[in-house]
């Protein structure tokens, strides 16, 4: 009996091996270097999860190139879900440490450190479940897309598979469905407060006064602003040209011409030609996620502001989300 019991154990540890072993070739992760995916296994087990329930819902979404989405929703995301993304290759260790250290003190799963890349591969191919044998499938589907895929690729497959509230996938159909507009004109806010949902997208929504999604969304605009990516409304004001045809009045010397105010502009808002209180150059746009403007010198490397699974300590009376599986 006792040979019988260590043959079956034996037996259940070499399928399970080799079970998860599998998954180093089997699903085809290289088709998505130019395939968009029709629909997820995230999304499939929405609908069953409506179908159990006798819900009649439907996944809603729109597929965008990346290239057609506000610069600021990008670095929004990046901030706050991933902001070593350009910098690891699928696994940010550093963060691992952090929310193993954070969930031992708590004594339960409190926070998490998911990449973007993580998070695609779950989304794409797994499930939400909470178990070892998933968290070993999806640290080799997460290996495998990062040699397969492109860094930009990565990030516009999940921009488009993301879930941002219930049957709501994509950042095209999140725009249209909060905001009534295309992710192209997003403006800063709004992307912050898109961002700002990612972690729980079911109980958190964009447009609430909830206290977590404003501390959040705030927090994430307030580096979008620092880092030059998203402009507050004050200096937005200060840098908009008038409309063409609104005359600017100007003051005027004592022989009665105008004179050109500061920023070496002329009475018809147009750059002063005269060599004399030319305006201060536009500054350059920060690098966006490694990819350095052809004009601009290099923005400094982002600092420790990441927040996914390490959020500064909101005020006592903002709410935590649960930690994402």
């Amino acid at each position: 009996m006792r040979k019988l019991i260590k043959w079956l154990v034996a037996a259940a540890l070499f399928g399970a091996v080799a079970f998860v072993a599998a998954y180093f070739v089997y699903p085809d992760v290289g088709q998505y270097a130019t395939k968009n995916p029709d629909k997820t296994a995230f999304m499939l087990w929405r609908e069953e999860q409506w179908a159990e329930k006798g819900q009649k819902k439907r996944i809603t979404k729109r597929w965008v190139p990346i290239g057609q989405v506000a610069p600021a929703m990008l670095k929004a995301v990046l901030i706050g879900e991933d902001d070593k993304f350009y910098q690891h290759e699928g696994f940010d260790f550093e963060a691992l440490e952090q929310a193993l250290e954070k969930n031992m003190k708590a004594g339960r799963f409190k926070a998490g450190a998911s990449t973007i890349s993580q998070q695609l591969t779950k989304n794409l191919f797994l499930s939400p479940e909470k178990s070892l044998t998933r968290k070993f499938k999806e640290a080799i589907l997460t290996w495998r897309l990062e040699r397969a895929l492109t860094k930009r690729r990565i990030l516009e497959l999940y921009l488009n598979v993301a879930e941002w509230g219930d049957g709501v996938f994509g950042i095209e159909a999140a725009a249209r469905h909060y905001f009534k507009k295309p992710a192209s004109a997003l403006s800063g806010m709004e992307a912050a407060r898109l961002a700002a949902v990612l972690p729980n997208p079911i109980r958190f929504n964009p447009l609430s006064d909830q206290k977590y999604v404003t501390f959040r969304a705030n927090l994430i605009h307030n580096i979008l602003v620092r880092r030059g990516i998203a402009i507050d409304d004050f200096q937005e004001v200060m840098d908009t040209r008038d409309d063409p045809g609104v005359e600017n009045a100007a003051p005027s010397d004592a022989s009665g011409a105008q004179v050109s105010g500061a920023g070496g502009a002329n009475g018809s808002g147009q750059p002063s030609d005269q060599g004399q209180g030319q305006g201060q150059a536009e500054p350059a746009p920060e690098r966006l996620a490694g990819r350095t403007p052809a004009d601009g010198p290099p923005a400094a490397e982002p600092g420790p502001e990441r927040l996914a699974g390490r959020v500064p300590a909101p005020p006592a009376e903002a709410a935590q989300p649960p930690a994402r599986p």
